[in-house]
């Protein structure tokens, strides 16, 4: 498992861009928006069964040349967009590499499925005995 380490902010990239919304003149003249990229492909932190994992689970989110793209325009600060695009690379890592549970498959209980039928039936008694018939 990947965690908040030093070898991990050395294999990424930053680039930044001016952000939009709220700043005033700083929106304008700062580039305070931050895109991190990563290319988890050739990392060394990764095992290959990780990396495939990665590729199926991350799809959405990566880009046509392969690197993972996380963006952060929250904070007026340029330093704390990177710290939180880094705290959401880190997020999405835990989530994606988590193993996911085997669902187990359960039988439905006896009395739950008579008690659905005599629903049922007392239903369509109900329903039968609205009808009009000629006698």
């Amino acid at each position: 498992m990947i965690v908040y380490s030093e070898e991990l902010k050395k294999e990424i990239k930053y680039k930044t861009s001016r952000s939009s919304g709220a700043g005033g003149q700083n929106v304008n003249k700062v580039e305070s928006k931050v895109a991190l990229l990563w290319d988890f492909e050739n990392s060394s932190l990764l095992n290959p069964e990780q990396k495939i994992l990665l590729k199926e689970k991350l799809q959405n989110r990566l880009q046509a040349d392969g690197l993972l793209q996380i963006e952060s325009s929250e904070s007026r600060s340029q330093l704390a967009n990177k710290e939180n695009a880094f705290k959401k690379l880190v997020y999405v890592l835990q989530q994606s590499l988590k193993p996911s549970k085997k669902r187990v498959a359960t039988k439905i209980p006896r009395s739950k499925i008579l008690a659905r039928l005599d629903r049922k039936s007392k239903h369509a008694e109900k329903k039968s005995n609205r009808r009009w018939r000629m006698e």
